[in-house]
């Protein structure tokens, strides 16, 4: 079997748009993966293409070997753009891998331990409130409003939600971006009294809505340091939190912040690579170790993990991207032990469906871990020109 040709592929989000990788072979066998080029990835497709030009005419099934290749030739130059693009590469190639087997590609690494993995409600009320015209649902603007989704959560059967840091000003919610360069303070991140007040009335509407049981989850990302993270930790410990989200490059900062939170902390998204998580471990700088699958790639990820576990630490998968990234997620939820839940975007845009040939099921706040062969999931080309990204 030969790798014959390699394209990416584009559909519309409604707030940018999900992103594809085929690999076709000369034996009809095709592999998908899923990237994403928003997050500062904005030339990714060209980087997976000049990386993965090598490849036309490899045989696709020695994945191991490859995607240990495709490291070394871009070890000068780590982590960052170039490990996405080695990651989509490496990820498309297990599916072929597994489908070659006629097995889920779980069962090339063990066999799965669990069927169904519990998952939150990310970016809960904060599409909707940047893009709910988009998403054929209700714009959020107020506190009532927040109420409202808590309510809808616990009505569809979710255990667990997450938001991100709101303004509150004259009793109107706004979005925090800062920490992205997309509001005025993002070279300070000083934390405001109005956006404190906003974090800290969304969670108390979120709790009336959703309920005492909820698990509440709050994302800050990068817009503060230190001292700001540390006071958003306090002024939110009344509401049970399952955990506080925060960026962070430095590890004894991010353990400081730790020791003083009375709450649990939840980190390391955007670390790249075993090695750069080692320092986070060591200085026992957060309770949850998130992983992202599309930035690290499959092999890397599951040995993270491994590495996370014996440092007593739980990981809990960064997903927020269309359906085959969280099928390919909850297959890393399948194999790991120390899986704490997953992370899915239930809003989406009323085509997202359309886009894959396999749906996304949920029973009592759990995904259903996909059975079929490599990820379970294909991507529907005719719907992704239906809907392509302008």
């Amino acid at each position: 079997m030969k790798i014959t040709k390699i394209e990416d592929l584009h559909a519309a989000s409604g707030i940018g748009h999900f992103s594809f990788l085929k690999i076709t072979t000369d034996a009809g066998l095709v592999g998908w993966a899923e990237f994403n080029e928003g997050s500062g990835s904005a030339a990714l497709s060209g980087i997976i293409r000049a990386i993965g030009e090598q490849l036309i005419g490899k045989d696709p099934l020695p994945v191991q070997r490859i995607a240990t290749q495709l490291y070394q030739q871009t070890v000068q130059a780590p982590g960052g753009m170039n490990q996405r693009a080695n990651a989509a590469l490496e990820m498309a190639l297990w599916d072929i891998k597994a489908k070659s087997l006629g097995v889920p590609v779980y069962e090339l690494f063990g066999g799965a331990m669990r069927d169904r993995v519990q998952v939150y409600w990310s970016h809960c009320g904060s599409y909707r409130m940047v893009a709910g015209e988009k998403m054929g649902v209700k714009t959020v603007r107020t506190l009532d409003d927040i109420v409202a989704l808590g309510a809808e959560v616990k009505a569809r059967g979710f255990k667990g939600l997450k938001t991100n840091c709101f303004h509150l000003i004259d009793g109107k919610l706004s979005r925090q971006m800062q920490g992205y360069g997309h509001q005025a303070g993002h070279a300070a991140l000083n934390l405001e009294r109005h956006t404190l007040d906003g974090i800290v009335a969304t969670l108390g509407a979120f709790r009336e809505g959703a309920g005492a049981a909820m698990n509440l989850h709050l994302d800050s990302n990068y817009h503060f340091k230190s001292e700001g993270y540390i006071r958003i930790a306090r002024a939110i410990e009344p509401f049970d939190m399952t955990w506080l989200e925060m960026d962070m490059w430095d590890a004894q900062a991010l353990a400081d912040i730790r020791r003083k939170s009375p709450v649990p902390i939840a980190s390391m998204e955007s670390i790249v690579g075993r090695r750069a998580y080692r320092q986070f471990l060591e200085r026992s700088a957060a309770d949850f170790a998130i992983v992202d699958l599309l930035w690290n790639g499959w092999s890397e990820s599951l040995k993270i993990a491994s590495m996370v576990e014996s440092f007593e630490v739980s990981c809990a998968p960064h997903n927020y991207h269309g359906h085959l990234s969280s099928a390919i997620s909850a297959h890393f939820c399948a194999v790991v032990p120390n899986i704490k839940v997953m992370e899915i975007d239930i809003d989406g845009p009323p085509w997202r469906d359309e886009l894959f040939t396999t749906p996304i099921t949920f029973e009592n706040g759990e995904l259903i871990i996909p059975t079929g062969p490599g990820w379970g999931m294909d991507v529907n080309e005719a719907a992704v020109r239906k809907y392509a990204a302008q």
